[in-house]
């Protein structure tokens, strides 16, 4: 198995025999729960962290990730044509008003993401690469009702001895479909703006203050569990210009990216009936 495969089972495993079982006021579910879940891998050693023990849709979370880079906050603007993922959380406007994007190039009155890599470009060595999604003026906190706020609220960047690492932190993952998913979308995030910076990408680690399993998943997580296979690692090779492209939503981009991904990935069977819990 891969590397990710290997730790993603871990995790599993280590929620089903020693997570924390409890009712979710929000979404009445019952969850399997553990603190403080963290891991990391090299994504030039050990490959491109996307799961392999059931297939995931790969145009979802490369789309998504294009989406996020232009700072786009409407889904019907590019995204639409790819996936429906965000329409749940959208206003009477067709707005999503945390969207992850248009939180790091626009909200705060600072295109973050620009800024990073305006900074990463004059001091490599810097370690003030901090991006952030969560606006303490709304989100959680028991204030302003919303849809949705951020899992993934903030993210660091650094390059170190001339390979870029990213470091994603997550205040709650539902481990079976969020966490893949998030994954392999921030790692391409990463990659992506390594080729921007003209380095290689280095370690991608994700730290999770709540990782968990819902109810109407326990029989999916104990079959991944149990699951066994031998896919070799997945080595992205991305098309030139990846970061402006994805700025001007170049929708050719999604493609190129998927069928590079598409032609290394030989997951196992999906797993059939998985459901959001909103």
């Amino acid at each position: 198995m891969t590397k990710f495969d290997q730790i993603y089972q871990s995790f599993l495993k280590n929620i089903m025999e020693k997570g924390v079982t409890e009712v979710n006021a929000r979404t009445g579910h019952e969850t399997k729960a553990i603190a403080g879940a963290h891991f990391s891998i090299d994504i030039e050693k050990e490959g491109f962290p996307i799961l392999t023990l059931r297939k995931i849709p790969v145009k979802i979370f490369v789309a998504e990730q294009i989406w996020f880079i232009s700072g786009s906050r409407k889904p019907e603007d590019f995204l639409r044509d790819f996936t429906k993922i965000w329409d749940d959380f959208t206003n009477p406007g067709d707005v999503v008003t945390v969207a992850y994007g248009y939180r790091w190039r626009k909200h705060f009155g600072r295109d973050q993401l620009g800024k990073l890599i305006e900074l990463l470009e004059n001091e490599p060595s810097s370690r003030q690469g901090v991006v952030v999604t969560w606006d303490p003026a709304t989100d959680g906190l028991g204030g302003v009702v919303k849809k949705n706020v951020p899992c993934p609220y903030t993210f660091t960047v650094n390059i170190m001895g001339g390979r870029l690492n990213l470091h994603n932190i997550v205040r709650s993952n539902d481990m079976i479909l969020g966490f893949p998913h998030d994954v392999a979308g921030f790692a391409l995030l990463q990659t992506i703006l390594a080729q921007r910076l003209g380095v290689t990408p280095g370690v991608y680690s994700h730290s999770i203050s709540n990782a968990h399993v819902y109810d109407i998943h326990y029989d999916a997580t104990r079959e991944l569990i149990e699951r066994q296979n031998d896919h070799q690692p997945v080595t992205i090779h991305l098309p030139e210009n990846a970061f402006s492209r994805a700025e001007e939503k170049d929708v050719k981009l999604v493609e190129e990216i998927v069928n590079d991904i598409s032609s290394q990935y030989n997951p196992l069977d999906p797993i059939k009936g998985l459901k959001i819990v909103l």
